[in-house]
């Protein structure tokens, strides 16, 4: 789906190849926007370049900051671009030093010519004197919004600074989504096999305290005899021409004192990103240690929590608003006893270790690039338009997740975060809605992958079969069926094999003979147990899996179905509640979908006045001003309860039936408001539900479990990934349509 015009947003910032943070921060933050967004804006970087910079032009030019006049000159290239809609200033007190007057008198400008100016600090002074108060002052007056990283910074700008709370926006320092590695080879690329890691990374100077460390690791190693420090980064380049490695020099000094170099290893380059990440992924705990206490947010120290790493941290501001006791411990500014004890505390308990990781991934990950633009564009269409509209980019379709969570035996049932969990088993449920999936993905694509992963979900559904030709849903490990399967109604697990059976059925022209062959004999032992089952929506799966087999009694099977659930709607339904049962739980698309499918096999006009009442009922109680809110699992929608918006508990499944069942009915009816909900409802993957953060992780290529009222559940496990993929195949139809 495109858009027919972008929107120009310029950055003024420092940008790569210059060694600094917030070029670091400003490139990650335009790929983050570019990669969400690419169809709606024009992202324009605007350098500042100084006389130590190698920086070629932007398409505006660049900002000398030695040279007064390239502020006119960029004003003006900036005024001459008429797509250019807003300007976003990347702002730290040392990039403008000496042309502070020349910086404000430009936002002036701007401010003149009507144009939305967002300035991000990155550093909040807490005690300005005079001088730092105007200067603070004038730039908020003369700009749209400003942006602060941390709460207490919001804090300081309205208490000390008397910045207007209306004027400013909290986004947090955006961070990498923890990619699915494998641990033990990345140990072993960077020869860390059997070592516990202790890291941290930088541009490198006398404020990042390492010698703080340095002086603990002799107690550390005393008790933990095979624990590695990784300094990782090149020295500040500031600091190299004026003062060369002396700092370096002095921490190597310290290493040779003690006698630590087998325990200490200085990685002196601007890592990239994936290296950066690599490393993070293996640290057990990552050290802070930073002896500024004015230094107001730290993008290393944010990176390493979005890493999972256990942290030991000086407390900085961002650090004591942000650090809580289940993720890390707070020290003292250059107090190496109390670090050398903490370190040797958290290494010394795996269980907890692993408990830290998990919840730090699970509270940084809002915190993702990903929700970060999602956060910016939110405010930039404030600022624009007024009305907040997004349209979010369709991510291309990635089967990493699906081809980890498939092991030997079938789909794994669950997954730690992005890990299979095994010790979960293996479901009938996930099996059918995997090979579905993967049979609409052949048809697109025809990868000679598909069909080994066809045949393997095909295999699990006939391992299921029982003697008397039903399923059980429910297998550990190691092959035997589980307890569970007594325990739990299989109705709609069976209805779920036969909707899967049915779609290799439709696929005999594509599918080699041996798969629609071991399909149409396990359908036919499966029918037997058709009208054996009342659970709507067994009874839902079975009409559609039913509908691609041909012959006189499985069209009369679907007919007795359909009459049952008419028969069902017509009891139950109300002027006010046009609905099957007195209340809605979880995929309810699928039975309207079904009923209309009913209609199709059958031509009975009764079914398509039923599918029609009762899909667009639904819709009118999941879809409110332009967003989904699907029936929350934590309480179900009743007849005659008010109706409330959900507060968590909303899951993937459920979005991505609903896209099914509206892809359905628009090619069905070409109603262009049914296409119009199809990205509308899909777009709650990319950020479009009320929390505004992504659900499908385009890093993992999984989905995550489920939306909660304030945050994300982070496991991928085989219910989210496979709904979304799913979700994402019907998008192949709508990708070049026009957004409205």
């Amino acid at each position: 789906m495109i858009s027919k015009t972008k929107k120009g947003v310029a950055f003024l910032s420092t940008f790569p190849p210059r060694a600094c943070g917030i070029a670091t921060y400003t490139t990650d933050l335009i790929n983050a926007i570019a990669s969400k967004f690419e169809e709606s804006y024009r992202l324009i970087p605007i350098p500042i370049v100084d006389n130590n910079t190698s920086q070629d032009d932007g398409p505006l030019g660049k900002l000398d900051i030695l040279n007064p006049l390239s502020f006119d000159n960029i004003l003006q290239n900036i005024l001459c671009d008429l797509d250019i809609k807003l300007i976003c200033v990347e702002h730290e007190f040392g990039l403008f030093l000496g042309q502070e007057a020349k910086f404000i008198s430009f936002l002036s400008d701007l401010n003149a010519a009507q144009l939305a100016t967002v300035v991000t600090f990155h550093t909040v002074l807490p005690a300005p004197d005079r001088t730092m108060l105007e200067h603070v002052s004038a730039i908020a007056y003369h700009c749209s919004q400003i942006i602060v990283m941390t709460q207490g910074s919001a804090d300081i700008l309205i208490r000390n600074y008397k910045i207007p709370t209306s004027k400013i926006t909290v986004i947090a320092h955006g961070t990498h989504l923890a990619p699915a590695k494998d641990k033990h080879a990345i140990l072993e690329y960077f020869s860390l096999v059997g070592k516990k890691v202790l890291s941290t990374f930088g541009l490198l100077g006398p404020s990042k305290s390492i010698e703080t460390t340095l002086y603990a690791l002799p107690s550390i190693i005393e008790q933990n005899p095979n624990v590695i420090f990784l300094v990782l980064g090149m020295t500040h380049p500031n600091l190299l021409r004026s003062e060369g490695e002396s700092y370096r020099n002095e921490l190597e000094a310290i290493v040779d004192e003690f006698g630590i170099s087998a325990h200490v290893r200085f990685i002196n380059e601007f890592l990239s990103t994936e290296d950066l990440l690599a490393y993070l992924s293996i640290t057990d705990v990552y050290l802070f240690t930073s002896k500024d206490p004015l230094q107001a947010v730290s993008g290393t120290f944010s990176y390493a929590l979005s890493s999972g790493c256990p942290i030991i941290s000086t407390p900085i501001p961002h650090v004591k608003e942000v650090l809580k006791e289940d993720m890390g411990t707070i020290i003292d500014f250059q107090a190496s006893d109390q670090l050398a004890a903490a370190v040797n505390h958290i290494l010394d308990d795996e269980l907890q270790l692993s408990k830290i990781h998990h919840v730090n991934l699970e509270k940084m990950v809002k915190t993702s690039w990903q929700n970060v633009a999602i956060a910016h564009v939110y405010l930039f269409e404030l600022l624009i338009d007024k009305k907040g509209k997004m349209i979010y980019s369709i991510p291309p379709i990635n089967l990493d997740h699906i081809f980890r969570m498939s092991e030997e035996r079938g789909f794994v049932q669950f997954a730690d975060i992005s890990t299979p969990d095994l010790s979960s088993g293996y479901a009938l449920d996930d099996n059918a809605r995997a090979l579905v999936a993967m049979l609409h993905h052949y048809k697109l694509y025809g990868s000679y992958e598909d069909l080994s992963l066809i045949q393997k979900y095909l295999d699990f559904i006939a391992y299921c079969m029982q003697e008397d030709d039903t399923f059980l849903n429910y297998i550990d490990r190691y092959g035997n069926f589980t307890t569970q399967n007594q325990v739990e109604n299989l109705e709609d697990a069976n209805g779920r094999a036969v909707w899967a059976l049915g779609e290799v059925v439709g696929m005999a022209n594509l599918l080699p003979e041996r798969i629609v062959k071991l399909a149409i004999e396990l359908m036919e032992r499966a029918s037997k147990h058709a009208l054996v089952y009342f659970s709507t929506r067994s009874m839902a799966f079975t009409i559609k899996g039913l509908s691609f087999m041909t012959g006189k009694n499985y069209k009369a099977i679907i007919q007795v179905l359909a009459d049952r659930l008419a028969a069902m709607f017509e009891h139950e339904s109300t002027a006010d509640w046009q609905w099957y049962e007195s209340y809605m739980t979880y995929g309810n698309s699928v039975i309207p979908e079904a009923i209309l499918i009913a209609y199709e096999a059958t031509g009975d006009s009764r079914y398509s006045d039923i599918a029609y009442q009762s899909f667009d009922f639904l819709l009118s109680k999941i879809i409110v001003d332009d967003e989904i809110h699907v029936i929350s699992n934590k309480g179900w929608a009743h007849r005659g309860q008010p109706t409330t918006k959900a507060k968590g508990g909303e899951q993937p499944i459920d979005v991505a039936y609903t896209i099914i069942a509206l892809d359905r009915f628009y090619k069905f009816t070409r109603d262009e408001q049914y296409k119009r909900n199809i990205r509308i409802v899909f777009e709650w993957f990319l950020g479009r539900n009320h929390i505004r953060q992504i659900v499908y992780n385009p890093v993992t290529g999984g989905c995550f479990d489920g939306l909660e009222e304030h945050t994300i559940n982070i496991n991928q496990g085989a219910e989210s990934t496979i709904s979304y993929l799913m979700a994402r195949l019907k998008m192949e139809d709508y990708m070049n349509e026009p957004v409205r």
